[in-house]
């Protein structure tokens, strides 16, 4: 007979060199996540969060990449996205955490905020 497993716990250095674990949101955190995030949408088949942004033209659009990217990259935390023209589609979710956590969270609140900037 296999002995079950634990689940894996995911881990993040914090600024201060600290180890903190990612865990995925809670249910009532998700659901809070989605009533306060509209335009935000539950990805099928996966625990994880999408949004269309649509810009004036290609120009803008990268810009908003742009200032997304760096985000993602100091915070090490990347979105997956797909880009055509003046159209940004992207999805969220923490892999390490095997679905959506509060890295998720702030960078969706980052996300948008930048999208302001146009």
């Amino acid at each position: 007979m296999t002995k079950a497993r634990a689940p894996l716990k995911a881990f993040l250095r914090t600024e201060t060199g600290d180890l903190a674990i990612i865990e995925k949101l809670t249910l009532g955190a998700r659901a809070a996540f989605f009533a306060a995030n509209p335009g935000w949408k539950d990805v099928e088949g996966r625990d994880a969060a999408e949004k269309t942004f649509v810009f004036r033209d290609f120009n803008a659009a990268w810009g908003f990449m742009t200032r997304v990217a760096l985000e993602a990259e100091k915070t090490d935390h990347h979105p997956e996205w797909f880009n055509v023209y003046n159209k940004v589609e992207i999805t969220l979710a923490t892999h390490d955490a095997g679905g959506l956590s509060d890295r998720d969270v702030r960078l969706a609140e980052f996300i948008e905020n930048a999208a302001r900037v146009e």
